[in-house]
């Protein structure tokens, strides 16, 4: 296929590596981001084994791994405290660590980087209005009172997509699974090598994120859904960890600064039905939106961008384009999404509870496998 005109809505972590994946093919690529800053919040992500895969195939693992650390395991253990397993990651990238953590401020730093470097225009501060799809062309209004023409429009623009509510106003909305996370960053102890997982009602994990800096995440029940106000955040976060183990008890009493607490319900969402229309497409969270209990979500964006720029290279149309990848992409994303609602559910005894050591191991051998 010929170089298109691309416009991708949203500039987080599935918008700009969708970016990178299709500049290669010579495509002028447009991407659109709502936040005049473009910033992200200060906390950090974890990069499966199949992710740093996926950053290999994308061109940029060595700035990547400079960006953050490496690890080769996951910890679990026993609410107490006790240390019940430790998980081998597979390598999937030769010469490189199976898994990452990295700071989402780090990540997004290598990734603007090299879209800007591939010469792909980032558009500030600006929605989309209306799109118009002719069959030939998307004709696209921005709530700057600017417009452009473009061949193909792909909405990586959240949970929240505007752009799936435009094209799929029936598909599935996100759904509250009555449990939240909560994070925050701290000092990374010497002699940390793994991601470190704590079963219970009460989830949590402990996630090397650079030589000097670990965070924590933390899942909690949160009946109705509460809004918590910024003011005494850390305070809230601390007593939510009163009955986890020891030594987690002791690393909460650090969790001092309100600014530095990241708070957010948890959503989970699958669109079963198509995931374009047209010439009008969605990919990340747009579609399979995925609580954070196997450290997915971004990967599965990560891992959509590649597809859906193979088969842009080998289909015939844009809409062929769209059907393919989404035929490849279907049950490796909807494993992900029930997987980590089941582990959810779960901690919150609406559903069996879930053997994290099981769980992690068998999410290692699905996602090995290639996509």
């Amino acid at each position: 296929m010929s170089p298109l005109d691309i416009l991708i809505v949203g500039g987080g972590i599935g918008g700009l590596t969708a970016a990178i994946a299709l500049a290669p093919q010579g495509h002028r690529l447009t991407v659109i981001e709502r936040d005049p800053s473009w910033s992200v919040y200060g906390v950090g992500i974890i990069q499966q084994a199949n992710v740093v895969r996926a950053v290999a195939q994308l061109g940029i693992l060595d700035e990547y791994i400079v960006a953050g650390v490496g690890f080769d395991a996951v910890e679990i253990f026993a609410p107490d405290g006790t240390k019940v397993a430790r998980v081998p990651a597979p390598k999937l990238a030769e010469g490189y660590p199976a898994n990452v953590g990295i700071g989402r401020p780090a990540l997004h730093k290598v990734l603007g980087d090299r879209v800007l470097a591939d010469g792909a225009e980032v558009r500030l501060g600006i929605t989309v209005e209306t799109m118009v799809d002719d069959g030939e062309r998307v004709a696209v209004a921005f709530s700057d009172g600017t417009s452009g023409i473009y061949d193909m429009v792909i909405g990586a623009d959240g949970v929240y997509s505007q752009t799936r509510a435009a094209i799929l106003p029936d598909a599935e909305a996100p759904e509250f699974t009555g449990q939240a996370v909560w994070r925050y960053n701290f000092p990374r102890p010497a002699g940390m090598d793994a991601l470190q997982v704590y079963n219970g009602r009460t989830g949590l994990g402990l996630v090397p994120i650079s030589e000097d800096l670990m965070y924590m995440f933390v899942t909690t029940p949160e009946p109705g859904n509460p809004r918590y106000p910024r003011e005494g955040l850390a305070a809230t976060m601390r007593a939510k960890l009163a009955e986890c183990a020891p030594a987690i008890r002791a690393l909460a009493e650090q969790i001092t600064d309100d600014g530095g607490v990241v708070y957010r319900p948890l959503e989970g969402m699958l669109v079963t039905g198509p995931w374009h229309k047209g010439r009008i497409g969605l990919l990340g969270d747009a579609v399979h939106a995925t609580t954070p209990h196997l450290g997915q979500g971004a990967g599965m964006a990560i891992e959509d961008s590649l597809v859906l720029a193979d088969e842009l290279a080998r289909a015939d149309s844009v809409e062929a384009a769209f059907a393919a990848y989404r035929a490849r992409r279907y049950e490796r994303c909807a494993y992900i999404v029930n997987a980590s609602l089941a582990i959810c559910m779960g901690q919150l005894g609406k559903g069996p509870a879930i053997d994290n050591h099981k769980a992690t191991a068998e999410m290692f051998a699905v996602t090995a496998q290639p996509i």
